[in-house]
């Protein structure tokens, strides 16, 4: 389940183009894949939502399922500094894709201290360095993302305009 949302309260993304079109950013990269779903539970929340309370609105909306909340390792690494870092834990495993820069065994020393961090998996997968953040430069510098990203989402990006230098559509 992807869940875009309202407004991430951990960065802010320059021109950003709104959480309509993150959404229908999602919806397209997943759009004929059974094994994946769109999720407004964070986009129809107009204000910042910490992750800790949108794992507790899935758990009121399906409550028998098991959740794992995937992030980079970056931000895995950052987990400490989070709003109610335990208790994102206690509501769904961490899985944790390793990204450039950020050691495996760094991030599990950083996390050592916090309970719940035994719910901490780690994706045993080849790295790709592929970031949101690069996708947005690429695009902002006329280049291409062909490849990158899924072709429905390059075509949308395109149409719309998304992410081009001083452009937040």
């Amino acid at each position: 389940m992807f869940v875009p949302a309202y407004e991430p309260p951990h960065k802010e993304v320059e021109d950003d183009p709104g959480v309509d079109h993150r959404v229908e950013l999602c919806r397209l990269a997943v759009n004929g894949d059974p094994r994946f779903s769109v999720s407004r539970v964070e986009a129809d929340v107009p204000e910042r939502s910490y992750t800790v309370d949108t794992l507790k609105r899935l758990h009121e909306t399906r409550p028998g399922d098991d959740l794992t909340f995937i992030v980079g390792g970056d931000m895995a690494y950052a987990l400490p500094t989070w709003h109610e870092p335990e208790a994102v834990l206690a509501l769904a495993e961490l899985g944790v894709a390793e990204r450039q820069g950020v050691l495996r065994a760094d991030i599990t020393r950083r996390l050592a201290g916090l309970a719940g961090a035994d719910r901490i998996r780690f994706f045993d997968m080849p790295r790709l360095d592929i970031s949101s953040s690069m996708i947005r430069r690429r695009v902002a510098a006329g280049r291409p993302v062909h490849y990158l990203v899924p072709e429905p989402v390059a075509a949308y990006i395109a149409r719309v305009g998304l992410y081009r230098d001083g452009a937040s559509a």
